[in-house]
């Protein structure tokens, strides 16, 4: 399963720009990697592990600005078609954190 955060906070601000920053590092300290930019995607073994980061990532919301996260599944991410300059591209798997159970 996949769980992608798609985001759009405002940067208008010195304390906007700081809470998009601490959010970002944020999900990326809990093992997200940027997909595109405001993207940002972690894989997870389970639907209950995905449940754990969808939590934590609720935890890390600034209070301004508009979230998104989805979940898929290994098959729906394998499916998905990318393109580079109207070009296809391989879609490139982020590197994964090992989990231990």
């Amino acid at each position: 399963m996949w769980v992608l955060v798609l985001f759009d906070l405002p940067t208008e601000t010195k304390k906007e720009r700081k809470a998009y920053a601490d959010f970002r590092k944020r999900i990326m300290a809990d093992g997200f990697t940027m997909f595109q930019f405001s993207i940002y995607l972690r894989h997870c073994p389970s639907r209950e592990n995905a449940e754990v980061h969808i939590k934590r990532v609720k935890s890390f919301m600034p209070e301004f600005g508009d979230i998104g996260i989805l979940c898929i599944t290994d098959k729906q991410f394998g499916d998905m078609e990318i393109f580079s300059n109207c070009k296809p591209k391989t879609v490139d798997t982020p590197c994964q954190q090992l989990e231990l159970f």
